[in-house]
């Protein structure tokens, strides 16, 4: 077992993250195995029960495991460990802090904010996972957190806290949140952004950055609702029709991140921005639509050649990919946004180029 674990710190710094030593002594302290009890299924859907020759290897992957499904769609689930770290990390805790996570999932979250000297409130709208967290706290010997079923948009108990972690995907910041933070408050949520869920942090005074690109299941209720700012949501079934219309660019393609750091410009300035599928294409690409009420698009390829159906939507990608260079290939840490009301939300609404 303490191979497994030591294996799992090696996998979750290799996908670029730097652990502080109290974040590695935690997720080398936490048994995660506790926390899927009854199993879970895979990225790819297969099924992992506690008896299988594979499950601690599974466990301790660094990946998500899905813990509950509605029909075939995932509603729960203990996230990525590296993206986990990532947030964390960017929460900043410190001992003795008290923290509110909205959305239970397993409570392996809790736990690791519990290792490192917090005062927990996890928050899920759903009883069972509610239960379910509970009592994989309490056979994994977890004191300091309190598992509360409520309504993640008004924050669930009265209370203040010094940090506000999200696990779940949100089409804005709930200004329920804001008034529970002091002055040196801190938030740390994946928003909404072109179809995506990059993870942000906020300040009490509304001041956004981007901490990393992710993708997290959607809230339901006022923390998934829409507002006028916000992007299409990717496409259902993959773009067809789609002609080769501007050939290759760039000297070589872009890698993952560059990608994502193109993708997030997009979306920063223009709303009809988000990603789709294409037949025959893993990778899910940067797509503009024509309308949110047509299939008729345009994506760019990582090489900066143009598949489209729209020869307006094909300009506007032209058109942001080429400001996307214009300016440096800014990456996403480097963009900034003040939080504005937006119906039952608050949402970043204009984004700006920080230069440092």
């Amino acid at each position: 077992m303490e191979d497994a674990r030591r294996h799992y710190l090696d996998l979750i710094r290799h996908d670029g993250v730097r652990l502080s030593p109290a974040l590695a002594k935690a997720f080398g302290a936490v048994p995660r195995e506790v926390f899927v009890p009854d199993g879970f299924h895979r990225r790819d859907g297969r099924l992992v029960l506690p008896a299988d020759p594979e499950f601690l290897r599974a466990v301790y992957s660094n990946d998500v495991l899905v813990t509950k499904l509605r029909g075939q769609k995932p509603i729960s689930s203990s996230s990525q460990p590296s993206l986990m770290a990532v947030m964390i990390e960017a929460l900043d805790v410190r001992p003795g802090q008290r923290i509110l996570e909205i959305g239970a999932g397993t409570g392996y979250n809790a736990a690791l904010l519990a290792t490192l000297g917090a005062e927990v409130t996890t928050v899920d709208v759903q009883d069972d996972v509610a239960d379910r967290a509970r009592a994989a706290l309490a056979r994994a010997g977890i004191t300091g957190v309190r598992v509360e079923t409520g309504d993640g948009y008004t924050g669930g108990p009265d209370g203040r806290y010094d940090r506000i972690i999200v696990t779940v995907g949100v089409a804005g910041i709930s200004p329920h949140w804001m008034n529970r933070l002091p002055r040196d408050g801190r938030i740390v949520a994946p928003v909404e952004h072109a179809g995506m869920h990059p993870v942000l942090t906020a300040g009490a005074a509304g001041e956004l950055s981007v901490v990393c690109p992710a993708g997290f299941m959607s809230a339901a209720g006022p923390l998934g609702a829409r507002h006028p700012g916000s992007h299409p949501p990717p496409p259902d079934s993959p773009l067809t029709g789609l002609e080769p219309v501007v050939p290759p660019r760039w000297g070589a393609p872009l890698e993952a991140m560059a990608y994502r750091d193109l993708w997030f410009a997009a979306g920063a300035w223009h709303r009809q921005v988000t990603y789709a599928t294409v037949p025959g294409r893993e990778q899910s690409l940067l797509a503009v639509l024509a309308s949110s009420s047509s299939s008729a698009a345009a994506v760019v390829l990582p090489d900066g050649a143009i598949l489209a159906s729209s020869e307006h939507a094909c300009e506007v990608a032209l058109a942001l990919s080429d400001r996307w260079w214009t300016h440096g290939r800014p990456p996403m840490s480097a963009w900034r946004a003040a939080l504005e009301p937006a119906g039952p939300l608050l949402v970043p609404r204009t984004w700006r180029l920080h230069r440092p």
